[in-house]
C-alpha cells in the first residue's frame, strides 16, 4: 500500500465501484498522488483531483515514470513548442491544439508518447474534444513510430492528406551564402503578413498570435530595388533547452526564384540563432514538395523522418 513517502509519485489505484453480473467492477485512477490522508487517497489525474476513500481501494502502486521521448518525439514537441496554438489539452502526452482551423499543424492532436488510455479510447476523445469545438477531428502522427495508429484511423474512415517530411541539420554544418540585404525584425510588418498571405492564402486573425507567441523570434525579409518584399522566412527558438532553430514560411515571389533569396533568409536566420546558442535546426515540408526538398537538401538538411496528417471529415 502507499504511503506518505510516495506523495508526488506516478501512481494506479485501483477502487471497487459496483457489482455486475455477481461480480465486483473496477476502475483505476491513474496520475500522481498528491495527498495520502487517514481515509482517503487523492490523486490528481487528467480530468482533475480524484478522491478515492480508502475502503474503497483493491490495490493502489507506484507505476514507472514516463519515458523519455525517442529523438523523433523530441523533435515533434519541439516544433509544436514553435507554432502555438490558443487552445491546448493534454491526453496524457498527445498534445490537442486549436487555432480557429488555421493550420493542420494547430488544429491537430500531436501524437507522441501515451495518451493513457487504450488506443480506441484516446480516438474516441480526440474526436469529440475536436467536435465540441466546430472543428474536424484531425490528428499528426510521426510514421514509421506510430504506424499502427495510423493504420487504425485509416480503418475508421479518417482521411490522409501529403505526407511531411521534417529535415534537421547542425547549424554549423549547414551550406549557406552571406545572408547579404536580408533584415530581421521581432515582430512581422503588415507588409511581411501580406507577402505570407499572399502565397499561402489570408492570414485570419488568430494567425498573429501563433507567428509571435514564442519567446524568441524572428521575421527574416528581403527587399528589392524598387522596395518591394518579394523574400520572407519565420525562424524560432521554442523548445525549453535552446537547442532548435525552427524555420517556416520560407517564400520567394515567383519572378524572383533562383537567385539564391532563400538561402539568404535562411543564413540570416541561423546567424540570428547560433548567437542564441541554438546548435540544430528543422522544418517541414510536404514529402511530395520535390524542389523544395532538394534546395533544402542542397544546403545540408537531411530528412529525419515523416508525419501523417489525417482528418475525419464529415459523415466519415
Amino acid at each position: 500500500m502507499l504511503g506518505p513517502q510516495h506523495v508526488g509519485q506516478r501512481v494506479v489505484v485501483r477502487r471497487f465501484v459496483g457489482i455486475r453480473d455477481e461480480r465486483p467492477v473496477f476502475s483505476d485512477v491513474l496520475g500522481e498522488l498528491i495527498e495520502v490522508g487517514e481515509t482517503h487517497f487523492t490523486v490528481r489525474a487528467r480530468t482533475g483531483a480524484v478522491r478515492v476513500p480508502r475502503s474503497e481501494i483493491a490495490l493502489a502502486k507506484t507505476v514507472p515514470q514516463r519515458r523519455r521521448f525517442t529523438p523523433t518525439e523530441a523533435i515533434e514537441d519541439a516544433a509544436a513548442a514553435g507554432w502555438p496554438a490558443p487552445e491546448t489539452a493534454r491526453l496524457g502526452d498527445w498534445l490537442l491544439r486549436a487555432t480557429d482551423g488555421w493550420t493542420q499543424r494547430g488544429n491537430s492532436a500531436l501524437v507522441i508518447g501515451s495518451p493513457d488510455l487504450p488506443e480506441a479510447e484516446a480516438i474516441d476523445f480526440v474526436e469529440q474534444w475536436y467536435r465540441e469545438r466546430g472543428l474536424p477531428p484531425a490528428m499528426s502522427i510521426p510514421v514509421p513510430l506510430f504506424q499502427r495508429l495510423d493504420d487504425a484511423l485509416e480503418r475508421r474512415g479518417w482521411t490522409a492528406k501529403p505526407l511531411t517530411v521534417v529535415m534537421t541539420a547542425r547549424l554549423l554544418d549547414l551550406r549557406l551564402p552571406a545572408a547579404g540585404a536580408v533584415t530581421l525584425t521581432e515582430a512581422p510588418s503588415a507588409e511581411w503578413l501580406a507577402a505570407v498571405g499572399g502565397r499561402k492564402g489570408p492570414l485570419p486573425d488568430c494567425a498573429l498570435g501563433v507567428l509571435t507567441g514564442v519567446p524568441e523570434v524572428r521575421f527574416a525579409q528581403w527587399y528589392c530595388e524598387s522596395g518591394a518584399l518579394r523574400a520572407t522566412a519565420r525562424g524560432c527558438v521554442a523548445d525549453p533547452a535552446g537547442r532548435w532553430l525552427g524555420l517556416s514560411l520560407i517564400g520567394v515571389d515567383e519572378q524572383y526564384r533562383r537567385r539564391g533569396l532563400a538561402q539568404q533568409t535562411i543564413a540570416a536566420l541561423v546567424a540570428w540563432a547560433l548567437d542564441l546558442g541554438a546548435t540544430d535546426c528543422y522544418l517541414q515540408v510536404e514529402q511530395h514538395n520535390e524542389p523544395a526538398v532538394a534546395l533544402y537538401a542542397g544546403l545540408g538538411f537531411t530528412p529525419h523522418h515523416v508525419y501523417s496528417s489525417r482528418r475525419l471529415l464529415p459523415g466519415a
